[in-house]
């Protein structure tokens, strides 16, 4: 049986899925954020990726393994996993019908066991050589116009990333309501980090940490993660495209490049609606003045402004072609599919086009091995 049977009453299974559990488990409630909304869709979406992955084991046991590391940080163990596995058996049971049989529910009860076992597994190999989470707290808050503020803060214990990795954070505002943020920099020798956050519509965390948070205030923040690392480019010219506040990884890839004094050339692409919402431009410009191996262009999609007007994917096909080149693309996810199209038109490798998942990280990550990498540390 597929989840193609419950799909048109996916939203109720999942909001029975969950009555259930923590009504048998009421223990568990605390692992999850009071708002469901959105937990609620992302356990649809891992079920549907285990089911897509069904026919291709290296990758389910990646994935699989994905989702063990990061439930550490919800505090998940062990003995939580058959009370998930038995409600939502229970749960597709009930939604499936007559499409519920004894050779059904055999397959999904050793899907389910496989699945939870690696996650297991994973969660324990991880514990042997990093914490869970960090606690952090935030030295510096400045705010730099347009709904975004500058955010830094020094872990208890040294935190190890590569530029251009990414960052889960929970707030004490918001308990158990993870968002991702990437740091703004190279690693430092004082182990502070600085993540640059804009206040979005609606978007409760991003608003606190923009327009509550102080001096003095504790986040935590979960492992890194992502492949969008120097180590994956291989030694060709970099093209680079950021999109309002994604310029902090792409800016913490430049600064990384500029460490080792690479011998390579580095077009960047800044992107903005207006002019002034071209934030961190003026940085990359002074950067470029220091580099010889840095060129920035600026684009502008709602304004005129002589030699910058266009949307950002506008402005990087007239510059092209560059197929030749290893990318890097950060900013909001339609600006980075349209940038990748651009890009893979030219003749770029998709291979070669690196970018954070465009959605909720540990369900829309990349599973195939990154090229180049040696076992996923930071350099």
């Amino acid at each position: 049986m597929s989840l193609a049977v419950v799909e048109s009453q996916a939203a109720e299974m999942t909001v029975y899925f969950y009555a259930i559990l923590f009504a048998r488990y009421p223990q568990v409630r605390q692992l999850f954020p009071d708002n469901m909304d959105i937990q609620r869709d992302r356990l649809l979406r891992g079920l549907l990726r285990i089911v897509d992955l069904a026919d291709d084991p290296e990758n389910l046991v990646r994935f699989c393994s994905q989702l063990g590391r990061g439930h550490r940080k919800f505090g998940a163990l062990e003995a939580h996993y058959p009370a998930v596995g038995e409600c939502l058996l229970a749960s597709l049971a009930r939604f499936a019908g007559t499409a519920w049989t004894a050779e059904a529910a055999a397959a999904w009860t050793r899907a389910y066991t496989t699945a939870s076992r690696v996650m297991i597994l994973a969660a324990d190999d991880d514990a042997r050589l990093r914490p869970a989470t960090w606690s952090a707290q935030i030295v510096r808050h400045v705010h730099r116009g347009h709904g975004i503020a500058e955010i830094t803060v020094r872990p208890e214990v040294p935190y190890l990333y590569a530029a251009g990795q990414y960052v889960s954070m929970e707030t004490p505002w918001y308990p158990r309501a993870w968002r991702h943020y990437s740091p703004a920099h190279a690693p430092r020798p004082d182990h502070t980090l600085t993540f640059h956050v804009r206040a979005v519509a609606r978007g409760q965390v991003s608003n606190a940490l923009v327009h509550h948070a102080a001096v003095g205030d504790i986040v935590q923040l979960g492992p890194p993660q992502g492949d969008m690392t120097l180590q994956a480019a291989g030694d060709r010219d970099l093209v680079c495209v950021a999109g309002g506040t994604g310029l902090a990884p792409i800016r913490a890839l430049l600064e990384e490049a500029a460490r080792r004094d690479m011998r390579r050339h580095v077009d960047l692409f800044v992107g903005a609606r207006t002019g002034e919402e071209l934030y961190g431009l003026d940085d990359m410009l002074r950067m470029a003045q220091r580099h010889h191996w840095l060129s920035v262009r600026a684009a502008v999609s709602h304004q005129h402004i002589a030699g910058r007007e266009g949307t950002l994917p506008q402005v990087l096909r007239e510059f092209g072609p560059w197929g030749q080149r290893e990318a890097f693309l950060c900013g909001p996810p339609a600006m980075v599919t349209e940038a990748a199209q651009i890009l893979l038109h030219d003749g770029m490798p998709a291979a070669r086009i690196h970018h954070d998942p465009v959605d909720v990280p540990v369900l829309t990550a990349p599973l195939a091995p990154a090229p180049h990498r040696q076992g996923g540390r930071p350099l």
